[in-house]
């Protein structure tokens, strides 16, 4: 009885030695010839833009020419005092520019109006501290920003109030709108 299975084993050991001979010649070759490190490509592309938060109410800061006599007559000026939350950030080389319009009262010059009346105040923008009649600021005309640090630009902005000496009293004011470009 032990005869048929003795060759039944032979057999079976002869088919099974060649398979599993198979099997790890299989397994050896593939990490044999394996690559175990391979390079990709990374980058990424800047364009030049730039960044502008103004916080909550979106006002940029206020020109506040303080306050006067009603019979004061006499050019005053102030300069552009920018909203606590108001930054400024553009991409190092961006050529900004900015340009105003004419305001809530404007003809030929820029005016503030008296709060629940009609009388009105002249008043001339600057890009310049020199408030030199070249940096005068045109309605929605473009005036370069220059800046040294580009993650810190400030407004070059000044402003001039005409005052006639025969204002009546009370709160002047105008709303103007900026427009950044780069």
């Amino acid at each position: 009885m032990k005869a048929p299975f003795t060759g039944l084993r032979k057999r079976a050991e002869g088919s099974v030695q060649p398979f599993f001979a198979l099997i790890v010649g299989l397994l050896l070759i593939p990490a044999a010839g394996a690559v175990t490190s391979q390079s990709f490509k990374v980058s990424a592309t800047i364009v030049p833009g730039c960044a502008v938060a103004t916080g909550s109410g979106g006002l940029l800061g206020t020109l506040d020419f303080g306050t006067h006599n009603g019979v004061e007559s006499a050019p005053v000026s102030t300069s552009f005092v920018p909203n606590g939350a108001l930054s400024i950030a553009c991409t190092p080389g961006v050529a900004l520019s900015m340009s105003i319009n004419g305001g809530q009262n404007y003809s030929s010059v820029r005016r503030m109006k008296r709060s629940g009346g009609t009388e009105l105040v002249p008043y001339r923008l600057y890009s310049s501290s020199s408030l030199a009649a070249n940096s005068e600021i045109g309605v929605n005309q473009a005036i370069p920003v220059t800046y040294t640090n580009s993650n810190n630009i400030a407004l070059p902005l000044f402003g001039v109030a005409l005052l006639t000496g025969f204002s009546p009293a009370g709160t002047y004011s105008d709303q103007l709108t900026v427009t950044l470009s780069w």
